[in-house]
């Protein structure tokens, strides 16, 4: 059980200027992400590598249809790639 002394400082607020500055300084990571980080950040999630810091980053300033658009895209990409890479195969083994 906390003591009524304890309680009463826990609900108090940092009067210090330092900590108020702190807080009032903090840099504000308002944009939306680049095409370029959301490539990378949809490539790293196919690889199952995403940092937490950037998967934070990605919830914070990405946009849902972004990430949707170029999943899809890269999705199709990669159909695309192992298609032509079993084409060449075959070909190359006679079948």
């Amino acid at each position: 059980m906390t003591s009524p002394r304890r309680a009463a400082s826990s609900r108090t607020t940092d009067r210090r200027p330092e900590a108020r500055n702190a807080r009032n300084t903090a840099p504000q990571f308002d944009a939306p992400l680049t095409l370029w980080q959301t490539i990378v950040s949809v490539a790293a999630s196919f690889f199952g590598v995403q940092s937490s810091q950037n998967r934070q980053r990605d919830f914070t300033r990405g946009k849902a249809g972004h990430f949707i658009v170029v999943g899809l895209i890269m999705t199709a990409l990669f159909v695309l790639a192992v298609g032509l890479a079993v084409r060449l195969v075959l070909r190359h083994a006679g079948l």
